[in-house]
């Protein structure tokens, strides 16, 4: 199986920052050491895949650097040409990995996920929606017809994809996360299931079943971009839910037994993770890494 990665992922950060940037080399340091597994440099994405996504002022305004403090508050990361690097390079991988799945079946990008960001603006440590970018860019230049669901499981609600492909029918979006979590202001998503604090596993696999039945009767992708968000894992300290180690295991089964189950092929991407422990998050990571293994020797 192919996985993205590049070191244009970590990206210096002030003294206290809070986002767990170190957690991408270390998930790297893990993947490169299983078997069958490929790692490949990311690719930058282009303008003009860019701009399938997003708003041509916005593009200059974060290439030239000319954010507003307050814009670059709302993202979460100062401007630098390092921001804009890692941005390009996230959704150049989420991409590169969903041309490859076509082909193969299922790939991975090692970052990805940034699912808050909009057409016009960038938020919540996302600058460009890779999600969105890359089942456009699929649909332009491989396969027009092409039926993208983009199945986002991480734990903050997908505000920014929801709100970029509200009114296109070619891609359905869903959206599994804590109910009274970030964004407090939610989007709607073609289906959406808002969890209360404290969710357990067999709260969570339900609602997971539910939503995979729902997209399969009302949709038929054939093709899937998922996000695997480590934060709805319980030790995770943005997360709120109570989602242990083995249930994070069965939920991505249960996306990747589908994949297989209906021939649909799956990229998908890290998204978010904000352990108490750094190597809680990372664990998560490689354990989704290890499933998708697992389900790519069946593939073949």
């Amino acid at each position: 199986m192919k996985a993205f990665y590049t070191d244009h992922y970590v990206l210096p950060l002030p003294p206290g920052h809070r986002f767990p940037m170190e957690k991408y080399s270390q998930l790297r340091d893990l993947v490169k050491n299983l078997a069958n597994i490929e790692l490949i440099e990311a690719p930058a994405i282009s303008d003009t895949q860019i701009l399938y996504a997003h708003d041509p002022a916005y593009l200059m305004k974060v290439i030239q650097g000319s954010l507003s403090p307050q814009e670059q508050r709302e993202i979460g990361f100062p401007w630098s040409t390092q921001m804009v690097e890692r941005s390009r390079r996230s959704a150049g991988a989420t991409l590169a990995a969903a041309k490859v799945a076509l082909d193969e079946g299922l790939a991975a990008n090692l970052a990805g996920g940034t699912h808050h960001a909009y057409r016009n603006r960038g938020s919540g440590f996302c600058v460009f929606n890779d999600s969105a970018i890359a089942a456009r860019a699929l649909q332009k230049e491989i396969h027009s017809k092409l039926k993208v669901a983009i199945v986002d499981l991480d734990v903050h609600q997908g505000n920014g994809t929801a709100a970029i492909l509200q009114n296109d029918p070619s891609i359905f979006t869903l959206s599994i996360h804590g109910e009274h979590n970030f964004p407090f202001q939610k989007e709607t998503s073609d289906f959406d299931i808002g969890l209360e604090n404290g969710c357990s596993d067999s709260q969570y696999l339900e609602a997971l079943d539910q939503a995979l039945n729902t997209m399969h009767d009302q949709f038929r992708p054939n093709f899937i971009i998922y996000l695997a968000g480590a934060d709805p894992h319980e030790g995770d300290r943005l997360g709120k839910l109570k989602i242990t180690q083995n249930g994070m295991r069965l939920r991505d089964e249960q996306v990747f037994e589908y994949g297989r189950d209906h021939q649909v092929p799956i990229a998908f991407s890290m998204a978010g993770g904000y352990g108490k422990e750094i190597d809680s998050t990372v664990k998560i990571h490689l354990q989704t890494i290890e499933v998708a293994l697992s389900y790519a020797k069946k593939i073949h």
